[in-house]
Parts: structure tokens; C-alpha cells; sequence
């Protein structure tokens, strides 16, 4: 019987695996990659999409075009049956049930917005690009907005944006938010500078805690140079239209509140009934799922240990080092070889303030400013797929930082009367929300 290899999650971890095994895969040996969406979104430039320093096309790459000779399933996984080694998978064409012989878990963690009570109705996660497109949109509105209302209060309740998190997504996202303030502000005249402002929140003693100490403090300063008010063991109690409640007494006055805290384990983890450690999936050294033959896992889904015994972070590096050694054992697994304990060093740390501006460390060099910056968006161009994708972006990129960023208000909506006759004659896959 032909063996059949079926990925299932299309992020970095999911991708990057499909694509080492294309290359390598013995005559025969079927290779199939199941996700729900048609495309690989590069979450941490996901804050330069909210700050319109780049296009939202800039920052997913079409997974079709990423592979060579697998076979794609646009799908979301319902049910893993490991006893028959049998999946079930939502489908445009309805259910499809996918028989394998290996099946690898790599798809990512969901927003957990009952973290704290109030986020659910009132802050804007920040996971998709649609999330990104969501929230420049409302920033977009509170400033037209501003300049129809007379009270002063509400004005400057209007103008006030609160992010929850110190870690990489909430510096990037709170650096994004100003830059993109001051640059709109000279289309909007009627909308004072000071009654706009942009505030951190950081349950923690500094900003970025995975990385040293100096570039926490560094991001800090740079976040304030730009006017942010960082706020450091300032834990959210609640949200409300208001603003946010601290524990311990006070609140931060904002009438639009971003939250990139808080994760929860897929559904589908949750479906395996296997024991999880904070949401994530206990794994073996070579990323094997114990106790369930044939089944592993790889990236945000999973809890892999490091070669020093700690856990790995869940972050795009490490998700395609954990790849390449996967598909390693994998092989040997098919050729009846032993497999490989994972063991990754990490190369560095980065991560952005705002425009033209972050901080970084790469084996052991701190870098801040402009320089880490462009560390940062190389790093990230490698990733992309095709050398025509990569030469795209880039001339768009580089034309970008002579310009400011765009105020376009993007709305994804179709004709009114198109929908009110349209029948549901297909099933579909799960809406997102429209912007």
C-alpha cells in the first residue's frame, strides 16, 4: 500500500515541512496538506498592515504556489479518528474523509478573548489579516469621527487606542498605531494631535521579556520617543466602551482596545482528548505524539522540548527548524531508521517599534533602530515563496519608505442587491468577519 503523509495547517511549520519532503520523498509516497485557509499569513508583520506601512497581499503567500508536488485540500479538519488513522475535513464540496498512514498536527492557537472579562465585546484580537484590516478601519473611523464630534471629552476618548501585551505582537502593534496616527493626522485638520494617544499595557516588570533586558528597555524608550505611554505592571482587570480597569484599582480611558494576549488550543486538540499543557500539545524529543502511532506534531500546536529540556517558543524560527528536523524522522521512519531529538539554537530575536525603527539581537549582537529594523523585513523576505514574489515585494517595500502610508479604508463587501439574491447553493467553509 502507497504510505500517505497528510500535514495538516498551512503556517509556517506546516508549509515549511511539505516543502523539505517534496524534495526528498521516495518514489510513491503521497504528501498531502490540509488547511482551512488557501493561504500562509506572516503573522508578525501583521502589525505593519495595521500601520498601512504594507499591503495586506504583502504578508500571506498562496499556498499553492509554495508547493510542488503535494496534493492541497482546502479544508477544515472536523474530526481525527487515530484508531483507523482516518481524518474527516470540511470541504466546499462538503465532507471528505482523507485516510493516512503519518499525520502531522501544525496548524496554530486560537485568540482567547475570555482571558479577561469584557474583551470578548469590546477588544479587537489581533491573529488574522483580516484583524489587521479590521482594526486600521476603526482607527480610520474614530478619526472621522473626531472631527464630527464638538464634546472635548469624548474627543479625546475617541482618540485614545489601548493595547494590551508587552510582548512582540503588542510593541509592534502599539509602534505601528502611532506612527499611523501621526502620519494620517495631516489628512484629518480638524483633529488635534493631542487628542490622540496610543498606551501599552504590560503585566511585567519590561517590555519583551524573551529578549535581553537592554533591547526591552530600548523598544521602551523608542515606543515613548514616538509618544506612547508605556505602562509597566499594569495588569487588565476588564474591558468595557470605556476603556480598561486595572487591577488593583485605576483605569485607562480608550474608546478602542487591542488585546494581543491570551491563546487557547485549537478545537481539534481539544477533540484528540490527549493531555495538553497550557493549550499545547505535549510532544516527544523527535516530535512524535506519545502513545498514538503514527501521529506528530510541530509549531504552535505543540509543546516541544529543546534540546536543554525547556520548551521551544512558539515563534516562525522554531517552527521551521522543527520542520526540517520532522521531516528527517519522518524519512527515517518510512525507511525503518531511527529518528532525531529535536535541538535548535536560537540565531535571534526581533522585533519592530514602528516604522523604520526596532530592536534585535542576532548571535549575540544588539542591534536598534534602523539597522534592526531591516534585519527584521529581510529576515521575513526570505520566507517568502518564488523569486518573483520576493522581487515584488521588495520594490514595494522599498518604495514605501519614501512615502507615507495609505488612509485608504478598505471595505470588503459585495453589491447589496448581488447578496439579496443570491441563493446558499454551496456549502461553505466558516466566514471571517468583513471589515
Amino acid at each position: 500500500m502507497t504510505p500517505h503523509i497528510v500535514i495538516v495547517g498551512g503556517g509556517f511549520g506546516g508549509t515549511a515541512l511539505a516543502r523539505r519532503l517534496e524534495r526528498r520523498l521516495p518514489e510513491g509516497v503521497q504528501l498531502t496538506l490540509v488547511s482551512e485557509e488557501s493561504t500562509t499569513t506572516f503573522n508578525p508583520l501583521l502589525a505593519e498592515v495595521v500601520g498601512a506601512s504594507v499591503f495586506p497581499e504583502q504578508v500571506v503567500a498562496p499556498i499553492r504556489q509554495m508547493l510542488r508536488r503535494s496534493r492541497f485540500v482546502m479544508g477544515r479538519v472536523t474530526q481525527v479518528d487515530v484508531q483507523n488513522r482516518r481524518l474527516r475535513a470540511q470541504t466546499l464540496a462538503g465532507p471528505r474523509d482523507i485516510e493516512y498512514d503519518h499525520l502531522v498536527l501544525a496548524f496554530g492557537t486560537r485568540a482567547n478573548l475570555d482571558l479577561v472579562p469584557g474583551l470578548a465585546e469590546h477588544a479587537l484580537p489581533l491573529k488574522l489579516v483580516g484583524d489587521a484590516l479590521f482594526i486600521r478601519n476603526r482607527v480610520l473611523q474614530r478619526l472621522a469621527r473626531i472631527e464630527l464630534e464638538s464634546d472635548p471629552a469624548r474627543r479625546r476618548q475617541l482618540g485614545s487606542f489601548v493595547v494590551i501585551g508587552g510582548g512582540f505582537s503588542g510593541v509592534e502593534v502599539a509602534g505601528a498605531l502611532a506612527d499611523f496616527l501621526r502620519g494620517a493626522l495631516r489628512y484629518y485638520p480638524r483633529v488635534q494631535a493631542q487628542e490622540l494617544g496610543v498606551t501599552l499595557l504590560h503585566d511585567g516588570p519590561r517590555l519583551l521579556p524573551e529578549l535581553p533586558e537592554a533591547l526591552g528597555e530600548a523598544a521602551q524608550r523608542s515606543l515613548m520617543s514616538r509618544g506612547v505611554q508605556v505602562r509597566l505592571g499594569a495588569r487588565a482587570a476588564g474591558a468595557s466602551a470605556e476603556g480598561v480597569a486595572l487591577a488593583g484599582g485605576g483605569s485607562v480611558e480608550g474608546a478602542t482596545v487591542v488585546c494581543t494576549i491570551g491563546t487557547r488550543a485549537n478545537p481539534l486538540v481539544e477533540q484528540l482528548s490527549l493531555p495538553l499543557q497550557r493549550g499545547r500539545l505535549p510532544v516527544a524529543p523527535d516530535l512524535r505524539v506519545p502513545g498514538i502511532d503514527g501521529l506528530w506534531a510541530l509549531g504552535d500546536c505543540a509543546l516541544v522540548p529543546n534540546g536543554d529540556g525547556a520548551p521551544c517558543p512558539p515563534t516562525a524560527q522554531f517552527a521551521v527548524a522543527q520542520a526540517r528536523v520532522l521531516a528527517d524522522n519522518l524519512l527515517a521512519t518510512l525507511r525503518g531508521a531511527p529518528t532525531r531529538a529535536f535541538s535548535h539554537r536560537s540565531r535571534g530575536m526581533m522585533a519592530t517599534t514602528g516604522h523604520l525603527k526596532g530592536v534585535a539581537e542576532l548571535s549575540g549582537l544588539r542591534l536598534s533602530g534602523l539597522p534592526a529594523w531591516l534585519l527584521w523585513r529581510a529576515y521575513y523576505l526570505l520566507l517568502m515563496p518564488t523569486l518573483g514574489r520576493k522581487v515584488r515585494i521588495w520594490v514595494e517595500w522599498t518604495w514605501s519608505m519614501c512615502f507615507s502610508a495609505d488612509i485608504t479604508h478598505l471595505r470588503f463587501t459585495r453589491t447589496p442587491e448581488a447578496d439579496a439574491e443570491a441563493a446558499p447553493s454551496q456549502p461553505a467553509l466558516p466566514s471571517r468577519p468583513t471589515v
